[in-house]
Order: structure tokens, then sequence, then C-alpha cells
């Protein structure tokens, strides 16, 4: 029922900045938690960043250089990154689980969308 989709991913220099955007349709629950998620090649799928009532957490990877947000009048969730570095090269992806608390747990979320590439080059 909920649809996410995620735009924004692009490549860019290391140093460079990029604002993803998560436009949410469909999404009924009264508690929530939003959150971004990145695969890169090889590797799992990683929490990144998380937002919900309760507040919002971060991957110690990206603490000080993202920050997550949310514009509730346009059904919107944003990841605004920044010092982007060749780590953060990944497909990144937004998701929802339906929870009151902040959580970057993989099996609390049960909506994700299709992803979008970031390519950080040095």
């Amino acid at each position: 029922q909920v649809q996410l989709v995620e735009s924004g991913g692009d490549s860019v220099q290391a140093g460079g900045s990029l604002r993803l955007s998560c436009a949410v349709t469909g999404n009924t629950y009264s508690k929530y938690c939003l959150g971004w998620f990145r695969q890169a090649p090889g590797k799992e799928r990683e929490g990144v960043a998380a937002i919900s009532r309760d507040g919002r957490t971060y991957a110690d990877s990206v603490k000080g250089r993202f920050t997550i947000s949310q514009d509730n009048a346009k059904n919107t969730l944003y990841l605004e990154m920044n010092n982007l570095k060749p780590e953060d090269t990944a497909m990144y992806y937004c998701a929802v689980a339906p929870v009151r608390w902040v959580t970057l747990r993989l099996h609390e979320y049960n909506s994700w969308g299709q992803g979008t590439q970031v390519t950080v080059s040095s």
C-alpha cells in the first residue's frame, strides 16, 4: 500500500553535497519511522538515518555530515548529504517502519523505495 519514490541521486566529487528526496504515498500509519538505507556493491544493506516523532538517529559513519528531515505537508522525506566521501557511494533507499520509535533495524521496515544511486569520486 505504501509507496516510496527516491530521487536526487547523482555523481559528485568528494567533498560535494547532494539532497535526496523520497516521495511517500499511501502511508496511513499514525505512528511510524522513516529511514534511509544504503547498499554498496558486495555489501549488506545498512541503515544511514531515521526519523520519527521521538527524534532522529544516524549511523556513526555519516553523523555530522548527513541530515534527515521530513516535510509533512509535501509527504516527502529528505537526506541532506554534505562533505561526501567515496565510501558513501551506494544505492540509497528510503523506507517506512510502522513503529513510534526511531529505528534502523531492517526487519522493522515493511515498505521500500526502488533506490537512487549516489556515486562519489575522488
